[in-house]
């Protein structure tokens, strides 16, 4: 059963209060909160075992590294990978840009197409946009509609030429929720498209739902830990064998070689190859410990939990509009968000909506969510983003849709 007073029990900094109000945290989109085990996990790693990996055969290093790779495969497992398919990042943002740089350099050409979706986080956005540029590839921009989701139409006029050779998506929109069929998506772009690769931001589906990427019609899924009760600092890029085999590294140093000569060097195997330097150790033990956390919740509960929430918010939200307070931005229907909430309070900024709701203990994000294209394209500047997590309730809801109400007596 999933006890949600039980699973806030496990989160201290639940605990606090801001401004003399119980903390209420809605920004899971940008960073989760901690679980005590994985703060406990990475103070036990400082305090027993710290030493780096591959690097000694005394027995701390030995311990390091055999956690580390016991990390990578249990990482593996929970998205259904290999192993040596799992690479450590810092960041999301690292993941996409090490694609963009060890394949898109030596596989995009003048005259290909890389085509992205108006969805995008500016991770999966911005670089290969440079990458065009500096190719003198075309980037194409798939349209979304009125409720932000991808517009099929526009993605067939876009394809349709045989010319795309990356495609970039996202699985769920970190700005609106929208929940992307990535199937059908890709299914039609490889209709006229058949060897186009497939690069998936899963930020926003990693931590919230099962997946297996042996399912998934893609070639790279990128992930970042912090959003998944881990740590910051920590990242996953998961890429098919045989398209990392062919690829140069990323970064050059200790670690990812073979052999090094005065005139040659050559790479490490997968994936040590694309892992220069020593990484984040601590960080990925603590990614190893929410992993095992979400693993015991079971992920298919986390769904529902969430799904609840935003089907509640959406609820509540939709009284707010009716006593014409708020814009609620995205689709309407539960099954097609993942946990957001955008919106605006009518008549104030959503920094200033943010300021105030803080003020009442509440944390909500506000701007453009690194999602400008996104945002821009609903007619707004910013938004207001609520997102909802394990540890999240319904009586949190209630209270942040009163203090929304709040809001504009601030500026009478």
């Amino acid at each position: 059963m999933f006890d949600v007073e039980k699973i806030r029990a496990d989160f201290p900094i639940l605990k606090r209060k801001i401004n003399g109000h119980e903390l209420v945290y809605l920004d899971s989109g940008a960073t989760s909160q901690k679980p005590e085990s994985v703060l406990r996990a990475m103070d036990d790693f400082y305090r027993n075992n710290n030493a780096n990996i591959h690097r000694g055969v005394y027995d701390l290093s030995v311990e390091s590294t055999k956690m580390v790779d016991e990390v990578r495969e249990k990482v593996a497992k929970f998205i259904g990978g290999r192993a040596e398919e799992i690479i450590f990042t810092r960041n999301a943002s690292e993941s996409l840009n090490l694609v963009m740089y060890s394949w898109g350099k030596k596989n995009i050409k003048e005259g290909d197409v890389i085509l992205v979706t108006r969805l995008e986080h500016h991770s999966n956005f911005v670089p290969w946009q440079v990458l065009c540029k500096e190719k003198g590839a075309s980037f194409r921009v798939v349209e979304v509609d009125s409720e932000g989701r991808i517009d099929g139409s526009s993605l067939k006029r876009l394809t349709e030429d045989g010319k795309v050779k990356l495609f970039a998506l996202t699985g769920a929109s970190n700005a609106i929720g929208t929940l992307v069929d990535i199937k059908k998506m890709v299914e039609l772009v490889k209709k006229n498209n058949p060897r186009v690769v497939v690069v998936l931001d899963a930020s926003q589906m990693v931590p919230h739902m099962s997946m297996d990427v042996n399912k998934l019609p893609v070639d790279f899924v990128a992930f970042s830990g912090h959003k998944m009760l881990g740590p910051t600092g920590t990242g996953v890029l998961w890429g098919k064998k045989e398209v990392l085999l062919n690829m140069e590294p990323f970064m050059y140093g200790g670690d990812m070689i073979s052999e090094v000569g005065l005139t040659e060097t050559t790479w490490a195997d997968l994936p040590n190859k694309f892992e220069a330097g020593t990484p984040d150790i601590a960080g990925i033990i603590g990614l190893g410990a929410a992993v095992d956390y979400l693993t015991n919740l079971g992920m298919g509960e986390v769904r529902t939990h969430e799904k609840e929430l935003v089907e509640y918010a959406l609820e509540k939200f939709k009284l707010l509009e009716d006593e014409d307070l708020v814009t609620v931005y995205g689709v309407k229907k539960s099954e097609e968000r993942g946990g957001a909430i955008a919106f605006n309070v009518k008549g104030v900024h959503s920094h200033d909506v943010a300021q105030v709701l803080n003020n009442f203990g509440i944390c909500v994000r506000s701007g453009q969510h690194c999602a400008a294209p996104l945002v821009t394209s609903f007619n707004v500047m910013s938004m207001v983003r609520a997102t909802f997590y394990v540890y999240n309730t319904k009586s949190e809801i209630d209270y942040l849709v009163e203090k929304i109400k709040e809001v504009p007596k601030v500026f009478i």
